[in-house]
C-alpha cells in the first residue's frame, strides 16, 4: 500500500473524534471574552495574571475576532485562564476524498485544455 495512504488512513481515524466541531461556532464576543465573563473575571484580573494592562488585554480580546492574534498569545492567555489552547484543522470529508476530488479536478483541467487544442 503506498504510505502517503496509509498515513491519510491514520491520520482520517485519528481526526474523527473532531467531528463534533464542523459546527461549533465562536462566540460572538471571542472565546477569551466569553471564558473570562462566564468565570466573573475582569480585563484587570486577567492583565495581571498575564503581566499586561488592561488596554492590552482589551487589544487581545479584540484581536481574537480579527484573527490577528498569534497562537503563542493564545496560549499565554488559555494558561492565564486555566484552559488549554487547542489548535488544529478539521477536514469537512475525508483526505481520501479531498485527495479524488483534487485528482479529478486536474484531470478535468487537463482534458478541457486537450479538447480545446484537439478541436483548433
Amino acid at each position: 500500500m503506498d504510505k502517503r495512504k496509509l498515513s491519510r488512513e491514520q491520520l482520517d481515524a485519528s481526526l474523527l473524534r473532531f467531528n463534533p466541531l464542523l459546527n461549533t461556532t465562536l462566540p460572538s464576543r471571542g472565546w477569551i471574552k466569553a471564558l473570562r465573563y462566564a468565570i466573573g473575571m475582569s480585563a484587570r484580573q486577567l492583565a495581571d495574571r498575564l503581566g499586561v494592562t488592561q488596554q492590552r488585554v482589551d487589544r487581545i480580546e479584540k484581536e481574537e475576532l480579527t484573527g490577528s492574534l498569534t497562537i503563542k498569545t493564545m496560549q499565554r492567555v488559555a494558561s492565564s485562564l486555566d484552559c488549554v489552547f487547542v489548535y488544529g484543522f478539521v477536514p469537512r470529508t475525508n483526505l481520501e476524498e479531498i485527495v479524488r476530488n483534487r485528482a479529478r479536478e486536474v484531470a478535468i483541467n487537463r482534458l478541457n485544455r486537450v479538447t480545446h487544442t484537439m478541436s483548433l
